[in-house]
């Protein structure tokens, strides 16, 4: 009797762990109902990222981010005197826009300047121009910048600020996905693919809708 007692207290012991684990494992799916589209993982989440903003659009109107981020964004940081990071990541967020213009889908692009004493509207519109009739530029004074950088953890740094021609700034090159409603879901770093970030975009998309 001892011996049939021990194996029952051993067998629901055993269930009660198996169920635990199971509602622990729907919990932490549930917790992130992203996660079959993520590739990245960061401190605090994707929900630590972003800012509201008011910045000057390449046209000249000033523009809140609720107004901006209308419909999915590959946001970007960078600089139009950058000799070849920004330019080569520009052209690659472009193709991606256009690979997953061709599955149906509408995404924009977004490119926020770290160098608005040189990057005005109308230096922004030749820049954003050469790459898609439909990239957004974005700038503002200098503390404008400094706080939407800050809102997306961004990083950027002037060098030789005494040459007020050609000085080139360090900065950052994630690309981040932003939704509707500002909501920050996913970074990509400059060495993704444009298959890879179309396809992890796509994801994004099609859960959120």
């Amino acid at each position: 009797m001892a011996d049939r007692n021990i194996l029952l207290i051993g067998t629901a012991a055993a269930a009660a762990v198996l169920v635990g684990g199971a509602v622990f494992l729907t919990q932490q799916r549930g917790a992130d109902d992203l996660a079959q589209c993520r590739g990245s993982a960061v401190a605090g989440g994707m929900d630590a990222f972003g800012t509201d903003f008011e910045l000057t659009r390449q046209d000249g109107a000033r523009v809140t981010a609720d107004e901006v981020f209308t419909r999915p964004t590959l946001l970007y940081f960078g600089y139009t005197f950058c000799p070849d990071v920004c330019p080569l990541d520009a052209a690659r967020n472009a193709e991606v826009e256009e690979l997953l213009a061709e599955r149906g889908l509408d995404v924009q692009n977004v490119f926020v300047t770290v160098d608005p004493r040189r990057d005005t509207p109308e230096v922004l519109a030749q820049f954003t121009g050469v790459f898609s009739d439909d990239m957004v530029g974005l700038t503002g004074t200098e503390d404008e910048i400094a706080a939407v950088n800050r809102g997306w953890r961004g990083y950027y740094k002037l060098n030789d600020e005494e040459d007020q021609e050609y000085y080139l700034v360090d900065h950052m090159t994630h690309t981040y996905l932003v939704m509707p409603g500002n909501r920050t879901v996913e970074f990509f770093p400059r060495d993704a693919a444009p298959e890879a970030i179309a396809d992890r975009t796509q994801c994004f998309v099609e859960a959120l809708s």
